[in-house]
């Protein structure tokens, strides 16, 4: 299982400090509310990027990182190790405490 996501995986570059990862679906709601969330989270910490990824797209990845639902969110410090992941809708105060956790 990878533990460490880089630009060749993600199809983007990492943030500065961290990076939130979105594993989204074209059908699936919560994924829009996540997005905003997200985009958000982003914008109002320097340094941290957010990157969507289609799941459909990247079943490899998905597989690879045993992901079995969607949205599931990924914090990536800034070497893209995972530090935290977690399924569902976040809450904004929730994404910045795991961004605490990676900056």
């Amino acid at each position: 299982m990878t533990e460490v996501l880089g630009a060749a995986e993600l199809g983007a570059e990492l943030g500065e400090r961290a990076t939130l990862v979105q594993f989204s679906t074209a059908f699936c709601q919560p994924c829009r509310a996540t997005r905003r969330t997200l985009a958000e989270v982003a914008a109002m910490v320097e340094g941290v990027g957010h990157v969507e990824i289609d799941a459909e797209e990247r079943l490899d990845l998905v597989r690879d990182l045993g992901i079995v639902r969607t949205p599931t969110v990924l914090v990536l410090d800034r070497s893209g190790r995972i530090v935290r992941r977690a399924a569902g809708q976040p809450r904004k105060a929730d994404v910045i405490a795991a961004l605490g956790r990676a900056v």
